[in-house]
């Protein structure tokens, strides 16, 4: 099984899909990094996981509070966003860290603003503009994010197609 899976998203709703096919297969402890540019879709991703986990009240982007978290009854959802991120210092500062644990999925986009400071993550997730959709590329860094890409290699995910 390949440590990597890359899809096209035809739309917003492929990438909801592709959000919730994932939070199938995700577990507690894990830690995914969301790059790519403005825009490109990484919180409509992390409202497709929470949707696929059972959540129902609003998402918000937590550009400005760089914290949203989400309680679950067996799992707590941590969805940051680190853009507004200077220096790396400000990780260390923020006490962010004690949110990573073992009972904890955590979600951080913009991990480049924190550098070396963040856990190494579980699924390295990538998104860019390609076409009129978007391009997704996962790669698993660990083995537990090598056995949730594995998990999610096995789901039909309707308007993303695999491009490799």
């Amino acid at each position: 099984m390949a440590d990597h899976l890359s899809l096209h998203l035809e739309d917003e709703a492929a990438t909801l899909r592709v959000g919730a096919a994932l939070a199938a297969a995700l577990a507690p402890g894990l830690y995914i990094a969301l790059s790519g540019q403005l825009g490109t879709g990484k919180t409509t991703l992390t409202r497709g996981m929470l949707a696929g986990l059972g959540w129902t009240g609003p998402v918000h982007s937590p550009t400005y509070t760089l914290l949203e978290p989400y309680a679950f009854s067996k799992i707590d959802f941590y969805h940051f966003d680190l853009f507004r991120f200077r220096e790396e210092i400000e990780w260390h500062e923020s006490g962010f860290s004690d949110y990573f644990n073992p009972a904890s999925i955590c979600v951080v986009e913009w991990p480049e603003r924190a550098g070396q400071l963040l856990p190494q993550a579980d699924l390295d997730v990538r998104l860019s503009l390609a076409g009129s959709g978007r391009a997704l590329r996962v790669d698993a860094l660990t083995p537990a994010g090598r056995e949730c890409l594995a998990r999610m290699h096995t789901l039909e995910i309707r308007g993303a197609g695999r491009t490799g």
